[in-house]
């Protein structure tokens, strides 16, 4: 029976050795980097081995890097009630080569996996549905990449002339307001336009004498 991370670690890099490319602990947390070819093979060792016996997939995400290549990471985290501990599983990816979908390993990772297709764009081969499951069938683009505008692309109103909802291009009534994200206790360091109590070196607030 595996008793601390370390040990985890050292025994699952003695089994996995060829597929754990990188791993470290931080947090009282380990984290394992695994080839994306590799993440079933992987993911199924962890949940059958008795020294491990993670049973429960609890989450599966996506993480955006627009400046590095592979872009994406895949996330996985998994759960063991009997050790009473978690472990996370990595594995780079990019919008046009596939990774292998884990639905044989975790049936759970069916809607998980759609969730990353529908937020990222991340590719699941092997997959019975993949489709989009949180946006509409004909959203464009892909929310939650970093390069994503925060207006979208087009805007959804009801049309009381055409009694249907209808999809227009976005349309912003004001420019965004500029913030320069100083304390409000602080104060500006500039004259603020109607303030005619600022004295001439810049302080707001203070009367003219």
């Amino acid at each position: 029976m595996v008793k601390s991370l370390s040990q985890l670690k050292e025994h699952i890099l003695a089994e996995l050795a060829d597929a754990v490319t990188d791993s470290t602990i931080a947090n009282d947390e380990l984290t394992l980097i695994v080839a994306a070819n590799d993440i079933v093979e992987v993911l199924s060792f962890l949940r059958d081995d008795p020294g491990c016996s993670f049973k429960i997939l609890v989450d599966l995400c996506g993480v955006d890097y627009p400046e590095r290549a592979p872009r994406f990471d895949v996330v996985y985290h998994l759960l063991s009630i009997s050790e009473n501990r978690r472990i996370r599983v990595k594995i780079a990816a990019d919008s046009k080569i596939p990774v292998p979908s884990i639905i044989s390993v975790f049936c759970v990772a069916d809607w998980f996996e759609r969730e990353a297709f529908d937020m990222y764009g991340i590719l699941f081969s092997g997959h019975p549905d993949l489709r989009r499951i949180l946006t509409d069938y004909g959203f464009t683009g892909f929310p939650l990449r970093k390069d994503f505008p925060l207006t979208g692309h087009v805007e959804v109103r009801y049309d009381d002339e055409q009694k249907r909802v209808v999809y227009e291009p976005v349309k912003l009534v004001q420019e965004f307001r500029d913030f320069d994200f100083m304390s409000p206790w602080e104060g500006a360091k500039y004259i603020l336009p109607g303030d005619e109590k600022a004295d001439n070196d810049g302080d707001v607030g203070t009367p003219k004498k």
